[in-house]
């Protein structure tokens, strides 16, 4: 089932709320009319004061399978800002709370970087498989984000069986909107080798991606529709 946004109002649901993607999801979501919940972390809820009075929070970290399975009870869309700080799973613990408390119907969105590869088939930059390996041991040295969490968390949701769709943003970068992003079903398509996103633009793409059949089970990689802005 979809959503006409026309004749119902969804009860949608932002899991990890609170970040610069997270916020542009919720004027985004606010803007095409659903209800809105957002999962963040209690110290973070300040974030979110401008909200207030037009948006439910639930002050949780996101891998609480208690607090969520309360949040996302009667949800009908649930976006989780995936992310991998620290070194104790805390994407993959994320994901798997998601998918225990979701109602089994729900449409269910969740963002990632390009490095994550569903079948393989991916051709990447030199430059990006260089920044991975660099910044993947450095961070996980210093304890500070492990890429391979945000890869077991993806497993997750690709063998979940249930209604998904992972989106995988390029390099992100703040400015105007520049309009609802291309995609391809591979990194390496010439149409988003460009390898840039307005961070405004990723959220449009997430929340369209809610009343979108065709990118369930998929996981687009997508960059921004204009190729130079300078041109």
């Amino acid at each position: 089932m979809l959503f006409d946004s026309n004749q119902y109002k969804p009860h949608v649901a932002i899991v990890g709320g609170s970040g610069k993607l997270g916020r542009y999801m919720i004027d985004e979501a606010l803007a095409n009319g659903y209800r809105v919940t957002v999962v963040c972390r209690p110290q973070s809820v300040h974030k979110l004061k401008i909200w207030e009075g037009s948006i439910d929070v639930v002050p949780a970290y996101t891998d609480d399978q208690i607090a969520l399975k309360e949040a996302l009870k009667d949800v009908d869309a649930v976006l989780t800002v995936m992310v991998c700080w620290g070194v104790k799973g805390y994407a993959t613990h994320t994901v798997e709370a998601v998918l225990a408390a979701a109602p089994k119907d729900a449409r269910l969105i969740f963002s990632s970087g390009w490095h994550i590869s569903k079948e393989g088939k991916d051709r990447y930059p030199l430059s990006l498989r260089v920044l991975v390996a660099v910044f993947g041991k450095v961070a996980r040295w210093l304890r500070f984000a492990d890429l391979r969490d945000q890869e077991r968390a993806a497993r997750r949701i690709f063998s979940s069986g249930r209604r998904w769709t992972l989106v995988r943003g390029s390099d992100l970068e703040e400015g105007e909107s520049e309009g609802m992003p291309v995609w391809a079903e591979l990194v390496g398509d010439q149409k988003i080798a460009h390898n840039r996103l307005r961070r405004i633009d990723f959220s449009k793409f997430m929340v369209a991606a809610i009343n979108d059949s065709g990118l369930i089970g998929k996981a687009p990689a997508i960059a921004s529709a204009v190729v130079n802005p300078h041109s």
